[in-house]
């Protein structure tokens, strides 16, 4: 199998199928999510393939049928029937306020109309958008499609200003609500976007969407799957070690399929290094802001659990923080619990890419400017490497006594307990070793292990008042900590570190070699 082009940033099915690019045949869920209904919800995080997807289905609609030529769909669909199909994409620019979405809604009907060669006489939105879906379906003879792509990117444009958001919402909720009022002219509707914002917040009465955002037989309607790399990117896979993409990459669940982010994979064929390609492609900073200001406990972070409700609402003035991290692609599914018909969610990390980029990002957003972060994480990595203890206890001892005390009084998020444990832990996260934890839920201590050469490491820190209390290494003794990795037949080092809260500095750090 011959090698193509990768199809790097595109999202236009022509183009990709002209072009002779790679691609992943979506098109059997398309027409399963045909045959079975008319109104589709799906959420997923940003560059995962949803306006291909969406692109895909309008392509389809309109019988483009040498597109698909060799497709799953081809000899399932009937070529001969042209649906009118509306698109409506929130994808590009930034809207500052209601009249740039009204002004941007009203182009976006402009170009609908044009396309469609009709033209009424409504100038409200509601009226107007109404009336394109009438009088298409009645000028082609085909009831019409309705495509929405990035339907929450207004809002989420607007999250750090919530009354503006408010505003943008209300608009929002103008337009998509005269959807279910035109039911008789509506052949197929699909919105698309990351988040999930509540049918009364946003959809009025469109309260017939089936969201299949959780639907595990559509976990990898966005996405490649394990099967997709091994035989549609066999060509590509050549010197990559294929263990360590899946560490990197692969992890992204919703109840069915795990999968990869396709600008990841595509990325890392280009370029054969693996580095953080979709996390630098732009953490929101209200992520960031968010976990700050609540004072995330961050060694708990990967063990979210919580309920199907919760994890699919996302409100401009309550946003849950396990709904955040898990619609924007930060956390995801790893099990389903049902308990008497009610569904909850364990929560964890996707994979070496998130865990390590997010806390990279929480540690330099968490210690003052100016703080050498970067060279401490390398210089961590060779003392870790040389079993350097001492230097271990010199390098964090060095890091928490170079932090201003004015940054101390000033930084509301240094005040609270778990703010040393969680520091201390993001160090190694932000390496992306692989870290266990067997105990993270008391704030100001966490059980830590470092699984790193061949070699185990077990912490255990405790916050103190002010003086050296010997009891973190103790404790690590008398729980049998080191009983679970001892099949493993490899050295494990025992390691005491104490910090206190008064001088704000790590007042013991007692070590037991190869135990």
């Amino acid at each position: 199998m011959s090698r193509k082009k990768l199809p790097i940033g595109i999202q236009t099915f022509r183009e990709i199928r002209e072009d002779g690019c790679y691609y992943v045949d979506k098109t059997a869920f398309a027409l399963q999510l045909i045959e079975e209904g008319k109104y589709y919800f799906l959420s997923r995080p940003r560059r995962f393939g949803k306006s291909l997807f969406i692109d895909t289905l309008a392509e389809l609609f309109a019988g483009n049928e040498m597109l698909f030529r060799g497709l799953a769909a081809y000899g399932q669909w009937d070529w001969s029937r042209r649906y009118p199909v509306i698109r409506i994409s929130f994808a590009d620019g930034v809207l500052d306020d209601r009249q740039a979405l009204d002004e941007r809604i009203g182009e976006i009907l402009a170009d609908n109309e044009r396309v469609l060669d009709v033209r009424g006489e409504h100038t409200s939105i509601a009226g107007r958008f109404g009336e394109l879906i009438r009088l298409a379906a009645e000028k082609h003879g085909e009831r019409v499609v309705v495509l929405i792509d990035e339907y929450d990117k207004p809002i989420l444009d607007s999250l750090t200003r919530p009354d503006v958001a408010r505003e943008v919402r209300n608009g929002l909720r103008n337009l998509y609500s005269v959807i279910k009022g035109h039911d008789a002219h509506i052949r197929f509707a699909m919105l698309t976007g990351v988040s999930k914002f509540s049918k009364v917040s946003l959809f009025s009465g469109l309260n017939n969407l089936n969201d299949i955002t959780l639907d595990g037989r559509y976990s990898a309607i966005c996405g490649y799957t394990d099967e997709n790399v091994d035989t549609v990117f066999a060509p590509e896979l050549p010197g990559l070690d294929r263990d360590e993409i899946r560490q990197w990459y692969n992890g992204y669940n919703w109840a069915g399929t795990s999968v990869y982010n396709p600008f990841d994979l595509l990325l890392l064929f280009q370029k054969r290094e693996f580095r953080p390609y979709w996390f630098e492609t732009g953490t929101p900073t209200f992520l960031i802001d968010l976990l700050t200001r609540r004072q995330a406990w961050l060694p708990e972070l990967g063990q979210l659990e919580t309920d199907a409700e919760l994890l699919s609402t996302f409100e401009v003035d309550n946003i849950a923080t396990e709904a955040l991290m898990f619609q924007a692609g930060y956390l995801t599914i790893d099990e389903e619990i049902n308990l008497d018909g009610n569904w909850f969610y364990r929560l964890r990390y996707p994979n070496r890419e998130v865990f390590q980029s997010l806390h990279a990002s929480l540690l330099n957003a968490w210690t003052p400017q100016g703080q050498p972060v970067t060279r401490q994480r390398m210089s961590l990595y060779r003392l870790l490497l040389a079993n350097d203890f001492s230097g271990l206890q010199a390098l964090f001892t060095a890091f928490f006594a170079g932090i201003p005390h004015d940054w101390y009084r000033n930084n509301p998020i240094a005040q609270y307990e778990g703010y040393y444990a969680s520091v201390f832990y993001s160090h190694f996260a932000a390496l992306g070793l692989d870290v266990r934890l067997e105990d993270a839920t008391s704030h100001g201590r966490i059980d830590m292990a470092v699984l790193f050469n061949g070699q185990v490491y077990l912490f255990e820190f405790k916050v103190v008042e002010l003086v050296p209390e010997g009891r973190a290494l103790q404790q690590i003794r008398e729980r049998g900590y080191a009983e679970k990795y001892r099949a493993r037949g490899e050295p494990i080092h025992l390691i005491g570190v104490e910090f206190s809260r008064e001088s704000r500095s790590v007042v013991g750090f007692e070590v037991e070699r190869g135990y």
